[in-house]
């Protein structure tokens, strides 16, 4: 057990599909727009410079009509291992994604670990977060799968 572990969520997906091809649809912004959110949700980008001290804002319509404004700053950029970056708009936390290539799948796993237990707790209650995540990686899978 990690000393995060009462405050994190880890999601993870194994993608049919070449890591780099995963990571790509990760970091393009025209590309992350078609596929990031929960069901039922679409992401107008706002900004997204990908690299270390680079923001990332964009605002994700729920299907019930409600915007969410997100605010994240990157803080690692390792191609095309892994994505680090800080969630400034409430509720705060850090996400590390990891793409792990092996037998032509990508393995991707998505690890948040909020400021407290509580804070997690909250944002599993109040936003969904851990079917939220799920759907999210399900919706990047079906993205890359497609043909291009």
């Amino acid at each position: 057990m990690t000393d995060t572990a009462d405050r994190e969520i880890v999601t993870t997906a194994v993608i049919a599909a070449p890591r780099a091809r995963v990571f790509e649809a990760w970091v393009d912004p025209v590309q992350m727009v078609q596929w990031w959110g929960p069901n039922g949700f679409t992401t107008t980008m706002q900004e997204m410079d990908v690299r270390p001290g680079g923001v990332w804002q964009f605002i994700m319509h729920g299907p019930d009509g409600v915007d969410y404004k997100n605010k994240s700053i990157f803080e690692e950029i390792v191609t095309p291992e892994r994505i680090v970056y800080s969630h400034l708009s409430g509720p705060a936390f850090r996400t590390t994604t990891t793409f792990d290539e092996g037998g032509g799948r990508t393995t991707v796993t998505m690890q948040m670990v909020f400021e407290s237990a509580k804070e997690r707790d909250q944002a599993v209650k109040v936003f969904g977060a851990v079917e939220g995540a799920k759907q999210t990686l399900a919706r990047l899978e079906q993205h890359v799968m497609r043909p291009s």
